[in-house]
């Protein structure tokens, strides 16, 4: 018996899931952070994510709208011009992403010493 039942966190058709899945996406988090500081323009987003593209930075704001954690603004001027900014939803998310830099502040160095440590005894038999 897996232990899970109807209802539980994790199964398909559970938000958890889906909140859990949203935000262990590789540039989720850092956009997000990113927006936080105010509405923000496509490339000033660009600038201060290092090493994310336009089109992944693209895909990832248009995602975040779908799920109703970030507004688009487009302004109707020439040249146009496009802002990015939280929804309140989305301001929810910051202080759990806060607790998570703080945790990697306090613990990612054990976390590289344990990853140095597997990689040793594979290392050698390589």
């Amino acid at each position: 018996m897996s232990g899970f039942g109807p209802g539980d966190p994790f199964l398909a058709d559970c938000p958890a899931r889906l909140a859990v899945e949203l935000i262990a996406d590789k540039w989720t988090v850092v956009v997000l952070h990113g927006v936080s500081r105010g509405p923000v323009r496509h490339g000033e987003l660009v600038e201060l994510i290092g090493g994310i593209s336009r089109k992944v930075l693209t895909q990832t704001l248009r995602r975040l709208e779908a799920h109703g954690l970030v507004r688009r603004h487009a302004y109707a001027e020439v040249p146009p011009r496009v802002e990015y900014e939280l929804t309140p939803l989305g301001t929810t998310l910051i202080e759990p992403i806060h607790a998570l830099t703080e945790w990697a502040r306090e613990y990612g160095d054990a976390v590289l010493d344990a990853l140095d440590a597997a990689a040793g005894p594979a290392a050698r038999n390589d």
